[in-house]
């Protein structure tokens, strides 16, 4: 019995203290907050205590773009799940360790991991995460430009939204949806979607984290720039930006100032965007955005080609696809022939023209980055796209024209090799 209530006493304590430091965070006395967790973990005896306490942690790190340590606590964490010997907690952690790795552009993993998630039998706590889960493995094949199983990720995990009435999670993941349709270049979605995650945050957000604001004007920076509206993006990116820098949110600092510097380039304001650029750069390498660095060193060499400088372009171009190979980043890898192959037409290399005109197609061919109907590529300018339930995507224009009778994509993949 006396046992039973000291034990009792400390689980209390331990949640006190947990409470204690999540007041210190929420009121942005980071530091203060992560000693307070810190001690927590090394003191309790409490399995379940320490696994919320890791979970904070876990979070923490996460914002501050502390990428190797926040996958530090999720390896502890799937441990501590393990000495509970309970499949909700083991789902959180999987998702956890799934997040960390996502950070750290190990995309790979991440699916693996997230495949682990939703093949765990919890209770209805862990099929809550399965929305959560389906979001993080979206971002991962977004990664690896494997675009038809990120859309149905984000879709299923709209869909969770949806069901489970989590506006958070449909918030982040109107995000993320406005992050994939910038990348095939249907500038209107990718601006309606952050605009949906906005309207998401003025209507229900009173409680919630700044950072879901900030997340929102941020990809609506974006947008607005790809569509030429400068002034609307700078104005949306200083706000990201203001409350970026107010919560230390290194990892959306760095975001803003990559996203900064293409207005500026976009002005052909270079000399403003190089040290803009170099800024963005220093911040996604101390936190180890390999994919960020991409679009920084693209956005350096796309400036080197606006000052008639093609062999420092070249320079950028080569570092960039180093890492766009390491990390298989398809559409990395094809803006970077794209690049090649305007910088060697101008100075007249034949055959390296040649050769970047080949691997561009071949990486259009392998990401399936043309339209099923006319036949034309996608992503190579603005245009009005359209997602069939299969999430086969197809110019809006052509679906209209033709009507949809099934997915020609689908019915080409059906047919039988033998059969040809």
């Amino acid at each position: 019995m006396k046992l039973l209530i000291t034990r009792q006493m400390g689980q209390d304590q331990t949640k006190q203290q947990i409470e204690k430091g999540l007041q210190l965070y929420q009121s942005n006395q980071t530091e203060k907050a992560l000693q307070v967790w810190l001690r927590v973990l090394e003191k309790t005896t409490d399995a379940a205590g320490r696994f919320r306490v890791l979970g904070c942690l876990i979070t923490a790190h996460s914002e501050m773009g502390r990428y190797k340590d926040m996958l530090k606590f999720a390896v502890v964490q799937i441990d501590t799940a393990r000495e509970l010997e309970d499949a909700d907690y083991l789902t959180e952690s999987y998702l956890n360790l799934a997040r960390s790795n996502e950070k750290l552009c190990e995309f790979q993993k991440t699916i693996s991991y997230c495949k682990t998630c939703l093949n765990m039998q919890g209770t209805t706590v862990s099929m809550q995460l399965n929305g959560q889960v389906s979001l993080s493995m979206g971002n991962a094949y977004l990664g690896l430009s494997i675009f038809q199983k990120a859309l149905e990720c984000f879709e299923k995990a709209l869909r969770y939204a949806h069901n489970n009435d989590d506006k958070m999670l449909e918030c982040r993941v109107c995000c993320s949806l406005g992050n994939f349709y910038t990348h095939l270049k249907d500038y209107e979605k990718a601006l309606f979607f952050p605009c949906k995650a906005a309207e998401l945050v003025n209507d229900y957000g009173k409680g919630w984290s700044l950072k879901y604001r900030a997340m929102s004007q941020y990809y609506m920076a974006v947008a607005y720039r790809k569509l030429g509206h400068l002034a609307d993006a700078m104005e949306c990116c200083e706000e990201s930006m203001k409350i970026a820098l107010q919560h230390g949110d290194r990892p959306l600092q760095a975001q803003c100032l990559l996203c900064f510097a293409d207005i500026h380039r976009s002005r052909m304001d270079v000399q403003t965007a190089f040290p803009r650029y170099d800024s963005s750069m220093s911040i996604m390498t101390e936190i180890g955005n390999r994919l960020g660095q991409i679009q920084v060193l693209l956005g350096v060499a796309k400036c080197w080609v606006i000052q008639k400088e093609p062999d420092k372009a070249l320079e950028s171009i080569e570092k960039a696809h180093e890492l766009a190979e390491g990390l298989g980043n398809k559409l990395g890898l094809l803006k970077i022939h794209c690049l090649c192959e305007g910088i060697y037409r101008t100075k007249g290399q034949q055959r390296e023209l040649r050769n970047h005109v080949v691997k561009f197609h071949e990486c259009v061919e392998e990401m399936e980055l043309y339209c099923g109907m006319c036949g034309e590529s996608i992503g190579d300018k603005n245009h009005q796209l359209q997602a069939l339930p299969c999430s086969h995507v197809f110019h809006l224009k052509c679906l209209q024209t033709n009507g949809t009778r099934g997915c020609p994509n689908c019915r080409r993949a059906s047919v039988k090799p033998g059969f040809v």
